[in-house]
């Protein structure tokens, strides 16, 4: 039988999430220093979480941890950890932690919980929670040959502005698109990343501004940022024009990502792709990029 043990120390927790994080990282295509990076950047273990020892007979098998706090005005609970050993899985107590740790959120007044999956763990538990979003990555160890004749330039100046305009107005539509969160609280969100991700515009350090041409035409463009972990380059937007779309100049959006990526030093492009893509999932996943982790939540009843 399933039960749950209170831990008043979290450390032996924290250490093991730890290395089960740096290893799924680097597993999906981050190096070691990327991965440990990754782990501080997301503060997956900062907080004050609530974690109990999934136990079995007496024996521990695994461990849950759980939070409440105010999102966008409501409260919402978040699954942090939720890991069953290997010698101890498909005996349900994925299932049976996963409805604990739902009942403890709803019963702190919690109307949704969300958890952020890494590796290859319990997804199927999760299989009726919607997905928000995935990080996904390719590790690169060569140039890529260009794909379809597809180049890229710098972004000229006065290009910039309305670059900025359409990618604000993207990124809205691809968090409502989403589920994550409605229209007005997305145009906010929207406005406060882009301040806070570039501060002095097309000459913030470290990012690289591209348009993809092909036949001398512009038909795309690529915002990167170099170093973002080390030896990984994140690519904030890899867009292909809405008239060139269905013409393969997704892949070779792809391939300048990773050809800039690889010319900066860096041996891995590293994404975001917003829940409700699927057309972009499978042409990521086709490409060889792998899913480093995925944000999924459940209304509560």
């Amino acid at each position: 039988m399933t039960e749950f043990i209170f831990l008043d120390d979290t450390t032996v927790w924290r250490k093991d999430c730890g290395r089960r994080l740096v290893a799924a990282y680097s597993a999906a295509g981050l190096g070691t220093a990327a991965a440990e990076r990754y782990v501080d950047k997301g503060r997956a273990l900062a907080g004050d979480w609530t974690v109990a020892a999934i136990t079995d007979a007496g024996v521990r098998v695994g461990f849950v941890a759980v939070s409440v706090a105010e999102d966008n005005g409501a409260l919402a609970g978040r699954i942090g950890d939720l890991h069953v050993d290997p010698d101890h899985a498909g005996r349900g107590h994925e299932q049976a932690a996963r409805e604990w740790a739902q009942a403890w959120c709803a019963e702190r007044g919690a109307r949704r919980v969300g958890v952020r999956l890494v590796g290859p763990g319990p997804a199927e538990v999760f299989a009726g929670y919607d997905v928000h979003g995935q990080v996904r990555a390719r590790h690169v160890d060569a140039p890529p040959e260009q794909v379809g004749g597809v180049t890229a330039r710098p972004m000229a100046r006065d290009e910039y502005a309305d670059w900025l305009a359409s990618e604000k107005d993207s990124y809205v539509g691809d968090i409502v698109r989403s589920g994550a969160m409605g229209h007005e609280d997305a145009v906010r969100k929207s406005d406060d990343d882009f301040a806070a991700l570039l501060p002095e515009g097309l000459d913030t350090p470290d990012h690289a501004f591209l348009v993809l041409e092909a036949a001398d035409e512009p038909v795309g463009t690529a915002w990167l940022r170099h170093a973002y972990l080390p030896g990984v380059t994140y690519g904030y937007s890899l867009h292909v024009h809405e008239g060139h779309r269905g013409r393969g100049y997704g892949r070779a959006a792809m391939a300048v990502g990773e050809r800039a990526a690889f010319e900066a030093g860096d041996s891995a492009l590293m994404f975001t792709v917003w829940g409700g893509n699927e057309v972009a999932m499978n042409l990521y996943t086709s490409a060889g990029y792998r899913v480093v982790d995925e944000a999924r939540s459940v209304e509560l009843p």
